[in-house]
């Protein structure tokens, strides 16, 4: 965490600072409907698919609720071998930060401080269901962001 000024406190508008206040799971989901024959030894990796949403709101007291929300499904063939999915939040205290760069600071930096949480939880479900831990790889929240402007920004100007 940072040290940040108490609001209102000299200063406090000119430093930047992301303060976390709290972090828990929303929603958390494991299913392996065919287990135990899913587990059997020899079978073919599954191919695993992974989404990823991500959504910032304003509170009326001024903080912020980020969530980040990953969604692994694992199939053979047209067989499921397992579906988790993890909406993981947190709470935000962000100081110091333009309304123009806010965005920016919602959509990446604190799904960062989520991520390792969250990627900790799926690991887990998935060695407790019986399969070997889903380590996620990192996620480039940056190139997500971008990609989602550049939608929304190819989107608005036929319209424009």
């Amino acid at each position: 965490m940072t040290d940040l000024p108490p609001t209102g406190a000299p200063g406090a508008d000119e430093q930047a600072g992301i303060r976390i206040l709290a972090q828990y799971i929303r929603d958390l989901s494991f299913e392996s409907p065919h287990t135990p024959e899913s587990l059997r030894s020899g079978a073919p990796q599954p191919q695993v698919d992974l989404g990823v949403e991500l959504n910032a709101r304003g509170r009326p007291d001024g903080l912020y609720e980020v969530e980040l929300k990953l969604n692994a499904r694992a199939n053979r063939g047209a067989d499921p071998v397992f579906h988790v999915e993890l909406v993981y939040a947190g709470l935000f205290q962000i100081l110091g930060v333009s309304g123009g760069d806010l965005e920016a600071v919602l959509m990446i930096e604190c799904p960062r401080y989520l991520f390792p949480f969250a990627r900790r939880i799926i690991a887990d479900m998935t060695g407790e269901g019986g399969f070997p831990p889903f380590m996620l790889e990192p996620i480039d929240f940056a190139g997500i962001y971008a990609s989602r402007r550049a939608a929304a920004e190819g989107q608005a100007a036929p319209n424009a």
